[in-house]
């Protein structure tokens, strides 16, 4: 028998891993949680809040795999309910950014300190709520997937593990250089108002480009 590894295109991994790279480098629900943690509370508090958001992840890979999208196709209204739920959500981000007084999500904000068991389960529910990873496992992954090869369940998880993989790996960069960077911006407050205006202008635009599409 063919290995489930052997049996994916080598271009699929890379393909895979091209857009998960694209998508993983947007400003989304996921980046600002796990920047506001690391600026707030710390290295140790991001990457614990990454350990929750990988958890998703994986959790989305095995659901999406085992028939979640049978379900969307079934209920089309589900589907759309998401990602209407999920344009709203990044159209209040976007506001959140733009609005008068809004803040950049690099800049410092006073909030309670959370235990390690609250991090991790705002970090895997944040990730679970993401529009942008229901849709990226029910329309990205099966295009990478060949059907003559066989193994398709086993193709799936291994195409999804080098999205996860991707994720991880820039997101704890990420969370290591979130305060590095927060100083930076501090220095240079015009510099923080530009990062400001450019995070809400791709967040408002990922919300009309998900809700119309």
């Amino acid at each position: 028998m063919v290995d489930a590894v052997d049996a994916v295109d080598p271009s699929g991994i890379l393909g895979v891993t091209a857009v998960g790279l694209g998508m993983v480098l947007t400003p989304g629900p996921n980046m600002i949680y796990l920047v506001s943690r690391s600026i707030t509370q710390g290295r140790r508090a991001g990457i614990i809040s990454l350990g929750g958001v990988a958890l998703g992840f994986l959790v989305y890979l095995l659901a999406a795999n085992l028939g979640l999208a049978v379900v969307f196709v079934a209920v089309p209204e589900l589907y759309a309910t998401v990602k209407l739920a999920g344009a709203a959500y990044l159209g209040y981000l976007a506001w959140s950014a733009l609005k008068p007084g809004g803040v950049s999500v690099f800049a410092p904000v006073d909030v309670p300190h959370d235990p390690p068991r609250r991090l991790f389960v705002m970090g895997l529910m944040t990730n679970l709520l993401n529009p942008k990873a229901a849709i990226m496992y029910l329309s990205l992954i099966p295009q990478f997937v060949d059907l003559d090869e066989g193994h398709v369940l086993l193709q799936g998880l291994v195409l999804g593990s080098a999205q996860i993989m991707v994720s991880i790996t820039v997101n704890l960069s990420i969370v290591l250089a979130a305060g590095t960077i927060a100083a930076f911006l501090a220095r240079r407050p015009s510099w923080l108002r530009v990062q400001r205006y450019l995070m809400g202008t791709v967040l408002g635009a990922l919300a009309v480009s998900l809700a119309v599409n």
